[in-house]
């Protein structure tokens, strides 16, 4: 185990018994097995510079441009020399200078964030590189750490909403996605669970790939993210993150991972997002970018759809009721379109094992939440867990009154 990140975003010790830091271990020539375009960050300073930069915590885009600005000759020339000789000059909170005061040199910094990609499975992009994503400005974020396929020649459209949606729309969600994947596009989400996963899951349906952006380092993704990745991957989609290996996810993350699936998309769709759903980050940076902003409309008496409802009702999005509208707001059709063939058998989505416990404790009648945790070893949480993955699955139907039955 390498370096580990607590919530707020500063590295922790290594666990006792790691006598080496990985990237001494590089230096002295372990062999990492690294692709060749990890490597080649090495043979670029500027691009090593900036991976350096980026692998310390609070360290933003506009630090980064003050100190190009400072150098006049980019940021490689920071490699050598002592870091005393610059870091004054980087536009940060204190606590994030003394961590590169305190810590390694920029460079060995640098490939020790390289060895853990590759030691991940990992790649690297940057702008202008055939794996960034073609809409994102390089003004958001230097660079992405990303797994998976490239698939060029497509628009984007970001499908997000709620992870708790009301009571029988995550099918609704899937099969929304699956039409809009179906029409042509890509499907971008963020990969957590209820509508974003939902989504994710239509474009697989309709065998279309679909990229995922998470609030996290790639290795260090929840467990629901972690089931739902090798599908993306194998279904030729990619999974996303400005967050080097060993970061864990926080409140202060989501909104960030948020503004990459706004500029990444040729149009923004909140499908559910109550009052103060995450979703509405979503909308809120894709109308700051001048994105096309749409919107499902919901029951009025519903507080899942009260975010879209007031986005409707204050004009900052237009009505959506079908995926032609999607298209058309994303500039009409694309060079590329889905496998029809992938469309008339949608793909099952696995289960985990609480969820399977779960569907074999169901059966025709409907069964409430005492008898149901009475017949199955989980507690509530981990029974609504599973009753949720259940739903989104379709392999479960919620009654009045929390009751249940098998799809």
């Amino acid at each position: 185990m390498a370096l580990t990140a607590r919530a707020a975003g500063r590295y922790t010790a290594r666990p006792p018994g790691v006598s080496v830091p990985p990237c001494i271990r590089w230096l002295e020539g372990d062999p990492l097995n690294m692709g060749s375009a990890l490597a080649s960050i090495r043979q670029d300073r500027e691009r090593l510079a900036t991976l350096g930069l980026w692998s310390v915590p609070g360290v933003g885009p506009r630090g980064l441009a003050g100190l190009r600005a400072w150098t006049g000759a980019g940021l490689a020339p920071l490699l050598e020399g002592p870091v005393e000789a610059w870091v004054e000059r980087l536009e940060a909170p204190d606590a994030v200078r003394r961590a590169l005061l305190e810590g390694p040199p920029l460079k060995a910094r640098a490939e020790e964030t390289l060895g853990l990609a590759a030691r991940g499975e990992m790649e690297i992009c940057f702008p202008g590189d055939p794996a960034w994503p073609g809409r994102l400005s390089e003004d958001a974020v230097p660079l992405l750490f990303f797994q998976g396929s490239p698939c060029a020649g497509r628009r984007w459209a970001a499908l997000v909403g709620s992870r708790h949606p009301e009571t029988g729309f995550l099918p609704k969600a899937r099969r929304f996605a699956r039409e809009v994947a179906e029409a042509g596009l890509g499907v971008l989400s963020g990969a957590a669970e209820g509508v974003d996963q939902a989504c994710h899951w239509g474009a697989l349906d309709a065998g279309a790939p679909t990229w995922a952006f998470v609030g996290s380092g790639l290795d260090a993704l929840d467990p629901a993210q972690a089931r739902l990745r090798p599908h993306v991957l194998a279904g030729g989609g990619r999974f996303y993150s400005e967050y080097p290996p060993g970061v864990r996810a926080s409140r202060a993350t989501f909104p960030r991972r948020n503004r990459l699936i706004a500029g990444s998309a040729d149009v923004v769709v909140a499908l559910r997002a109550g009052k103060h759903s995450g979703a509405l980050h979503t909308v809120e940076y894709g109308l700051k970018l001048g994105r096309p902003v749409l919107a499902l409309p919901g029951d009025l008496s519903n507080p899942a759809a009260e975010g879209c409802l007031q986005l409707l009702a204050d004009g900052t999005a237009a009505l959506c009721t079908g995926a032609a509208q999607v298209l058309e707001a994303a500039g009409g059709a694309p060079a590329v379109q889905a496998a029809a063939a992938a469309s008339a058998h949608p793909r099952q989505a696995p289960l985990s094992s609480r969820a399977a416990a779960v569907l074999d404790a169901l059966g025709p009648e409907p069964r409430g939440m005492d008898d149901l945790l009475e017949a199955v070893p989980l507690g509530p949480a981990e029974l609504s867990a599973g009753l949720v993955e259940l739903e989104l699955a379709g392999r479960c139907i919620q009654r009045p009154g929390r009751r249940y039955e098998k799809a």
